[in-house]
């Protein structure tokens, strides 16, 4: 019995209802196999009236498979052409019926799942939020390779087709009508297949109703094609916009370009080939490995609680209380509140508080003024926070996050303080981004309900939370940790305490790195831009001005009055202190670091140029960009070599999501994977020669070569 459910009814109407093996319907030998037979079958109908897709699954159709996909090495290619020549074959006789087909959707259509609808002359979708709808394949260094770019441009047009399909929009279905994606939506999944019939019995007799646009003869591609001039003056421009996007590290998007621009010039067959090579090529590139590895099942396996203890039940947060209403506190306020969780923000004032509260508002109203938010929503989330200086108010919260200055004393006391206002069973978690937790948790009376919380700035923008475990922090613990941070719709990675932890301990190498770079003569503005030359964000003398040296300063002086090891930073804080107790520049909101803010910018301050830039210093560009690189992707080994990462998936995760760590990587041990482990333990040799032996490979790599093993996930 075939997966694709086959009933014809007395209107001559086939509904082909998707129900394949597993939890979702997708693009496997089994697919390949029922879409046959069901083809197969339609065509040899005697009567057909029309045709309707449908799926038994909540996801209408989760697209490729992404293992299969992930197994094609170089060489391959041949094979991947052969699996899409059956997959578009198949398609195209779809759309060949002599009878109008119609897409019901009921749920997420995304990818092939899409490419299917796209087959289909006209789609309906169920009109909610849950149902997704496009071409995200560019997110995992792919590209529709089922026909999506040649009949999405010959559908809308070249200009309207590439941002959807170069920055893989997901549209809910009221945007992808407007969009001109589907043609209808309806208002419940139980109106979608009587629709669909009523749809075919409407244009009984119209033949147009069953040939696609780009088959009806004089067809032409609305906007015209590359040629045509509106196009050809906006080709260059793109091709430039998408470069300053992509620096030219992640080559799905220019491959999607060049076979969008394609689909535009030749005719819908040869285009359809070249998409098909497209895809051939990227799928055995080493970015395509490490982001499908890494964004696809990697994050599934977050998402899913891999890192989660076990035999834990789910604990939600009912009443959180935030401590410290300053930048972290009121971002912490706001994504818990929009989480539907009674906040309690508490300052020392209640002054401090209102304008920690305050600045949920501000983002409130934006939102509002955009029309993504009701007024009253945003009035009910305004009302789920408390702001006060009261400690009675924190009575009974089952979850207290203290955000407040790095100062272990400091810290202990509003521990011991407010501790006793946790409801039983309460947590107490600490935004510390540097400070080990075992010594925070000596301030606790009681140091197993005691677990790091740290977030990334601003909050309501960064995806990540940092769940760091001391000695003593136990399983419940752990999953209240977790669960809150899945609560509040952010990434949860769980590391072991050390000094910095993961993230902080990591990001400061590229710091540290920058810092050596500028001791060596080399230009800042040069270093700034071989950092971003491997793709991290900003570059590494731009961070620490925006991160801030009174910040690294007062954290050093904190680490050496506790006597914590942070390895040698010498010549990072002969700089730090040079600035901060000399020239008192703490950074950009501090008078300034290694550049000169000011509204149109920034300019290299001449101190730095005069006391250490020798323009006589040459180092090879590819020295300084491996070396800003290969810094932190050792010290993510070492993480996981001491065992403050728990596994390599939360390193790779936490080094993109949090750090920065260029996306085409697919996270720092990721990148030794795919960069080749032979390889990257001799050139960890090469630099170690060079320039120190910092970058002396971590033992962890030797025993992997030995074992012929990878940094698996």
């Amino acid at each position: 019995m075939s997966v694709f459910k086959y009933e014809r009814d007395a209107d001559g109407i086939v509904t082909v209802t998707m129900d394949m093996t597993g939890p979702v319907n997708s693009m496997n030998e089994e697919y390949d196999l029922a879409m046959g037979e069901t083809i197969e079958k339609l065509e040899a109908e005697r009567g057909l009236t029309g045709v309707v897709f449908a799926s038994a699954k909540k996801v209408f159709f989760a697209g490729g498979n992404i293992k299969d996909l992930l197994a094609i090495e170089k060489g391959q290619e041949g094979v991947m052409m052969d699996r899409l020549d059956v997959v578009k074959g198949q398609l195209r006789r779809l759309e060949k019926l002599p009878v109008p087909v119609v897409a019901a959707i009921n749920g997420a259509a995304l990818g092939g799942g899409f490419e299917i609808c796209l087959a289909c002359n006209h789609r309906i979708a169920y009109n909610h939020k849950s149902v997704q709808i496009g071409l995200p394949e560019v997110s995992l260094g792919l590209l529709p390779g089922g026909g999506g770019i040649v009949r999405m441009v010959s559908l809308l047009g070249l200009q309207s087709a590439l941002p959807l399909l170069v920055e893989g929009k997901k549209l809910v279905p009221e945007k992808a009508l407007a969009a001109g994606m589907i043609h209808e939506v309806v208002a419940s999944v139980e109106e979608l297949v009587p629709r669909a019939k009523a749809y075919i019995l409407s244009v009984k007799g119209d033949e147009s109703a069953a040939v696609q646009p780009w088959d009806v003869k004089g067809f032409k591609i609305p906007g015209g094609k590359a040629s045509d001039p509106a196009n050809s003056q906006i080709l260059p421009v793109a091709t430039t916009m998408l470069f300053k996007q992509t620096r030219g590290l992640m080559p799905a998007p220019a491959e999607i370009l060049d076979c969008a621009v394609q689909a535009a010039t030749v005719g819908f067959d040869a285009a359809m080939k070249i998409e098909s090579r497209g895809l051939a090529h990227l799928v055995t590139t080493p970015e395509a490995k490490n982001l499908i590895t890494t964004f696809f099942f990697g994050l599934n396996k977050i998402n899913a609680g891999s890192s989660r203890p076990e035999g834990q039940e789910k604990n939600l947060t009912k009443k959180v209380g935030i401590l410290g209403a300053g930048m972290m506190g009121q971002g912490i306020a706001y994504v818990s509140a929009m989480a539907g969780i009674a906040v309690v923000l508490k300052d020392i004032s209640q002054e401090s508080a209102d304008k920690g509260k305050a600045y949920s508002q501000k983002l409130l109203d934006k939102s509002v003024a955009k029309g993504r938010m009701t007024q009253e929503k945003r009035d009910q989330v305004l009302a789920l926070i408390k702001p006060t200086a009261e400690n009675e108010d924190l009575r009974g919260c089952d979850l207290i996050i203290e955000a407040v200055f790095e100062n272990v004393e400091l810290k202990h006391k509003i521990t011991q303080e407010l501790e006793p206002f946790l409801a039983e069973n309460g947590v107490w978690g600490s935004n510390t981004s540097t400070l080990p937790i075992t010594i925070l948790a000596e301030g606790s009376r009681k140091p197993d309900n005691f677990i790091g919380v740290h977030f990334f700035s601003p909050v309501d923008k960064m995806p990540l939370v940092e769940i760091i475990c001391g000695e003593k922090t136990s399983d419940e613990a752990l999953a209240k940790a977790f669960d809150f941070t899945q609560q509040i719709r952010k990434i949860p990675i769980v590391v072991n305490d050390s000094v910095g932890f993961f993230t902080s301990r990591t990001f400061g190498t590229y710091l540290d790195e920058g810092a050596r770079l500028i001791h060596e003569g080399l230009h800042p503005i040069k270093i700034d831009n071989l950092g971003k030359a491997i793709g991290m964000p900003v570059g590494p003398l731009t961070i620490t001005d925006e991160t801030s040296q009174q910040l690294q300063y007062k954290a050093n002086a904190t680490w050496e009055e506790m006597g914590l090891d942070m390895g040698d930073r010498s010549l990072t804080m002969e700089i730090i202190n040079l600035m901060v107790e000399e020239h008192d520049r703490g950074g950009r909101h501090h008078g300034g670091g290694y550049y000169d803010w000011s509204e149109s910018g920034k300019t290299v301050w001449p101190v730095i140029l005069e006391k250490y830039y020798k323009s006589e210093v040459v180092l090879p560009d590819q020295d300084v960009k491996d070396r800003l690189l290969f810094r932190q992707v050792i010290e993510s080994l070492k993480c996981l070599e001491e065992g403050v990462l728990r596994t390599v998936v939360d390193g790779n995760i936490g080094s993109v999501m949090g750090i920065g760590a260029p996306m085409w990587t697919g996270g720092f041990i990721q990148f030794v994977n795919t960069y080749g482990i032979q390889r990257f333990s001799d050139r960890c040799a090469e630099l170690e020669a060079s320039y120190g032996e910092r970058f002396k490979a971590p033992a962890i790599v030797a025993a992997k070569l030995a074992a012929g093993e990878t940094f698996a996930s």
